[in-house]
């Protein structure tokens, strides 16, 4: 999520307007924004506050939920983790064996929104800033909440025997802030190391790979959720991937065989790795089209 907020600048300098003008920069040190003269940025007020966005998290929780209930009745013989060195291209998952059952997902945007960071941010005007933002995760429990339905869902799981895992790149530094957070939003409890897995356990930085090999050998990992793409595989989010190879990956036959169906993405309209997209990987410039 770090990374991915840096670029919440044009939102939040766009978020009053309708016009479809290229942004500026953001200013050296922005005025705050005053909560009471001005809306919250169009993409903060659907993930957070339409009903649309509330709507869409139940229904992928309620999908969750009858998928996993529905995959533990017969053992599957692999797990929806990519084995080491396999591509979409070429996918191979982690066997299962006879380990017990998990569920993995990603902790912000996909078990917990962050309201409270979310809003200071936006009334503030500013990019996300990394002291704020370790600020957040040490202390930010109870003002956090459990996205719609996720409360439910995640029930459903553990009774049914299934461990629920955390797999977030908050920082180890911070694991108990995380802990306290995901358990003041009535998701139960996590602990670092056995059902929370931070940045900061490898050496492999965002990349969540390692981790969820970790997990995976440790776990039959029935279906994985989260926000972003990367949450999947590591593979989404190579450096420089154009935007349409991207697109294309993500909608190959080995992926389109596991949306829905061990692979859940949660919508989120605040941030993520396609906000560096141009005109003409937004627009496709053969529809281009203007009024005479």
């Amino acid at each position: 999520m770090k990374a991915q907020l840096i670029s919440i600048t044009a939102l939040l300098l766009t978020g009053c307007t309708t016009t479809s003008a290229p942004v500026a920069s953001a200013p050296t040190a922005p005025a705050a924004i005053s909560a009471e003269a001005t809306k919250p940025p169009v993409a903060l007020q659907y993930l957070y506050g339409s009903a649309e966005a509330a709507m869409a998290v139940r229904a992928t929780n309620a999908r969750i939920a009858d998928y996993a209930a529905a995959r533990i009745k017969q053992r599957p013989i692999d797990s929806v983790v990519l084995a080491p060195g396999a591509t979409m291209n070429a996918p191979r998952f982690v066997p299962c064996g006879t380990k017990p059952f998990a569920a993995v997902f990603d902790a912000d945007e996909t078990l917990v929104w962050n309201v409270g960071s979310m809003r200071y941010f936006a009334e503030q005007g500013i990019a996300f800033d990394p002291k704020i933002w370790d600020q957040w995760e040490q202390t930010g429990a109870g003002k956090a909440v459990a996205m719609p339905g996720t409360v439910e869902m995640l029930a459903e799981l553990r009774a049914a025997g299934i461990t629920v895992i955390a797999n977030t790149n908050r920082t180890a530094a911070n694991a108990k802030g995380s802990e306290d957070t995901l358990r003041a939003a009535g998701l139960g409890e996590f602990k670092h190391g056995d059902t929370l897995f931070l940045m900061g356990d490898d050496a492999d930085g965002s990349s969540k790979d390692a981790r969820r090999a970790t997990i995976a050998s440790r776990y039959c990992v029935i279906l994985m959720a989260g926000d972003q793409l990367g949450d999947f595989s590591q593979q989404f989010n190579v450096k420089d991937l154009p935007a349409a190879q991207r697109t294309a990956l993500a909608a190959s036959p080995a992926a389109t065989a596991l949306w829905d169906k061990g692979w859940f993405l949660f919508p989120n309209a605040a941030y993520g790795p396609w906000e560096k997209l141009g005109w003409d990987d937004t627009f496709p410039s053969d529809t281009k089209w203007e009024p005479k």
